[in-house]
């Protein structure tokens, strides 16, 4: 559980070089407001989901 905000931190630089790069080559611009609002707010819900799962505890059976 002690590296899930590094990895969140990762995940939103990996986000943002994305979009930097997206808006270098002009490829936002022809992207309306609406959709890529809701493309940032799916990667963030991903990244989210991505860094519990990650950070989950194992839990070791005695059998």
């Amino acid at each position: 559980m002690r590296f899930i905000s590094i990895y969140l931190a990762g995940y939103f630089i990996l986000i943002v070089g994305a979009l930097l790069a997206l808006w270098q080559a002009g490829v936002l611009a022809r992207i309306a407001p609406v959709w890529i609002v809701i493309g940032l707010l799916i990667a963030v819900g991903l990244g989210i989901m991505l860094a519990v799962v990650s950070g989950r505890p194992a839990i070791a059976r005695e059998d």
